[in-house]
């Protein structure tokens, strides 16, 4: 007997920055309860200023590393060396700077060219000698801070070159300049990713790996560029951090900071075990962590225990974007709706 019986359409799919964008916007309530001014935005001298002003300011290098981050997470991988590699961009500019009077085009260059060396090299370890991409960018991780400390001699050199302060304390059209430089990084990997093939390429290979090779696609050469383009985003924000700070810091630069990019993905909707990649996700992410640690700030949360609020809230919206999760709550609805 024929069953005629018409399929039900699935429900849609909702958007995985759902959960993200709740969280941060519940931050925000909870900022302006305590502070009626947190989100009040001045000017002065044509340069905006004000609490979201910082917060976007000084999530910048989190963004950056986010972005690069979440290509290499897309691609099954983990990238551990970014926040040494922070350092060592720092370290290479300052000295080719201070110590050796290079012009500041020669001393950025060198200091990126140096991190995205070093992403080469991880994307290297990970896709041809086939080292887990933990253990490859642990290596890097431990031995880019040694370089770092190597490079300025195990001290903070400062930095007094008005044009490279203004990479980090800069306005341009009224913002920040570092702003203006992460949304243009982002723009141009949205478009780059989803207007060519590159994007189908990175969640090929995420999905499977196996398959992708037998599909004639180059799954180790998409490997190590994700890497490149994640020691590149390490960079900048190194010089950032440097700029901002005007000195490098061969200890303290990116310290712990790639724990921050990979709970930015990973909160952001990308899964650890690679495939599907969303860029506004990593933005998002990244915005959510710095608005928690500015708020901590503003309550005054001792520096000490400072993680503990940010992993409590990582844990629950990762709790709240699983599918378990989601199924449980469609169920319950469903039955108060009966």
């Amino acid at each position: 007997m024929i069953d005629y019986a018409i399929p039900q359409t699935p429900p849609p799919a909702r958007s995985p920055l759902i959960w993200p964008l709740a969280g941060l916007g519940l931050l925000l309530v909870i900022n302006v309860i305590i502070n009626p001014a947190f989100l009040k935005i001045s000017i002065l001298d044509g340069h905006l200023y004000g609490l979201p002003i910082d917060i976007l300011n000084q999530g910048s290098r989190g963004m950056l590393l986010a972005l690069g981050m979440t290509l290499v997470i897309a691609t099954g991988g983990v990238d551990l060396a970014v926040g040494s590699l922070m350092a060592v961009a720092g370290a290479v500019t300052s000295t080719l700077l201070v110590q050796h009077g290079a012009s500041l085009p020669v001393a950025i260059l060198a200091g990126v060219s140096v991190t995205a060396l070093g992403g080469l090299l991880s994307g290297l370890m990970v896709s041809w000698l086939g080292l887990q991409p933990i253990v490859a960018t642990l290596i890097l991780m431990i031995a880019g801070r040694g370089v770092a400390q190597k490079i300025t001699g195990g001290e903070v050199i400062v930095v007094q070159n008005p044009s490279f302060e203004f990479l980090g304390n800069g306005f341009v059209l009224g913002l920040p300049f570092s702003i203006l430089l992460v949304g243009v990084f982002y723009l141009l990997a949205q478009l780059f990713l989803r207007r060519t093939a590159a994007g189908l390429f990175i969640e090929a290979v995420g999905d499977n790996e196996k398959a992708a090779r037998f599909a004639g696609l180059s799954a180790a050469k998409v490997k190590a560029l994700v890497y490149v383009f994640s020691g590149i985003c390490a960079g900048v924000a190194g010089l950032l951090a440097t700029s901002n700070i005007r000195a490098a810091d061969p200890y303290r630069a990116g310290e712990m900071m790639e724990l921050d990019a990979i709970f930015a993905v990973v909160v952001g909707g990308t899964a650890l075990t690679g495939g599907r990649f969303l860029i506004a996700g990593a933005f998002v992410g990244a915005l959510l962590l710095q608005t928690l640690t500015t708020t901590m700030y503003v309550v005054g949360v001792p520096p000490d225990v400072a993680t503990v609020p940010k992993a409590l809230l990582i844990i629950v919206v990762c709790v709240a974007q699983s599918d378990v999760t989601r199924g449980w709550l469609r169920g319950l609805f469903k039955r108060r709706a009966l």
